[in-house]
């Protein structure tokens, strides 16, 4: 996947005051909604990585599972990382790793039942806070 371009420093011209009262306020909210995961998640038993492990393993169309280089993309972390949690997550009934059926150097990470049903108790409370969190990312671009 392409890495998205950020400008240079000092390439944009700076927010006036309302402006970094949106980018606060957006900030606040995205880390309140992060927050309110962390928390939900501790409250199952698991970290918000463990989480957000599971909910990444759903998130490719047309299959149940992703890769360790995908979720280490949409974790934002490294594959070596990534190894470290998945591992993790499979000594806690999570997760499996199965070996892709044609190419033996992939390995993809699915869900087990008790990760599954751990997703679907988690993942609705968080999608109820999307809303709001979208309502202010769309006003921070204002």
């Amino acid at each position: 996947m392409a890495k998205r371009k950020s400008p240079s420093i000092g390439s944009l011209a700076p927010l006036d005051k309302e402006g970094l009262e949106r980018m606060s306020r957006m900030r606040w909210e995205v880390r309140r909604f992060l927050r309110f995961g962390e928390e939900v998640a501790r409250e199952a038993g698991v970290t918000a990585l463990q989480y957000y492990l599971l909910l990444h393993t759903q998130g490719f169309p047309g299959r149940e599972w992703a890769s360790i280089g995908e979720l280490a993309e949409r974790l934002q972390s490294a594959p070596h990382g990534v190894v470290a949690l998945v591992t993790r997550c499979e000594e806690l009934g999570l997760v499996r790793r199965v070996p892709n059926a044609l190419d033996a150097r992939m390995v993809e990470v699915h869900p087990t039942a008790k990760g599954r049903r751990l997703l679907d108790r988690l993942a609705p409370q968080l999608q109820s806070h999307l809303p709001e969190l979208a309502a202010v990312i769309e006003a921070a671009r204002d």
